[in-house]
């Protein structure tokens, strides 16, 4: 596996590189706010309540970790309600994976379809992100499930620059970030 340099922050990019369920709440973080802020997100929990073991998480005080996520610089730009879906997600991969987030993509030796499936039946996780995520996945975490490039649509395709999955530095964040916003213009335009 490669390192991630989807922040480019060395320290968060280690995080995101070594800890599955970083990478998932990257991913789940990634909304409304910069995709390196999202995915800078995993690396303030940890300084702010030393770990990013979704057991922990799952066990926080709701009301502690949402002050703990609405400090400054927040987590997220809905503190609140983010801080909620996190620890949603923690008590999913808790009780559906025994803590381990890598079972999402091992259990099983599912198949790409699967994964995209056990992604969509996360929380917080519609179509599009799981689609994104299964191509990071596959792009850069090294996890190639058989069908995975189909299963995730256009953004499996190799030599994109549409989404998260296809930022390795900062060229190619401001590629993915001059892609995204053509298709909000494009999208603006039609309606």
């Amino acid at each position: 596996m490669a390192r991630l340099q989807l922040t480019q922050d060395p320290a968060a990019d280690d995080l995101l590189s070594e800890d599955p369920f970083a990478l998932l709440t990257g991913m789940l973080l990634d909304q409304q706010i910069p995709m390196e802020t999202a995915f800078a997100g995993p690396r303030k929990i940890v300084e702010r309540i030393g770990g990013i073991d979704p057991r922990l998480i799952a066990d926080y005080d709701p009301e502690q970790f949402a002050e703990k996520f609405a400090k400054t610089p927040a987590v997220h730009r809905f503190p609140g309600s983010m801080a909620k879906r996190v620890q949603d997600l923690a008590r999913e991969i808790v009780d559906r994976y025994h803590g381990d987030t890598a079972q999402l993509w091992l259990d099983g030796n599912p198949d790409g379809a699967e994964v995209l499936r056990r992604l969509k039946a996360l929380p917080g996780f519609g179509e599009q992100k799981a689609k994104i995520f299964l191509a990071l996945l596959g792009k850069q975490y090294g996890v190639t499930p058989k069908g995975w490039r189909e299963a995730a649509g256009d953004y499996g395709r190799a030599g994109t620059h549409m989404s998260i999955a296809d930022v390795v530095d900062k060229g190619s964040l401001e590629e993915v970030r001059a892609y995204k916003k053509k298709m909000k213009a494009a999208a603006k335009a039609k309606a």
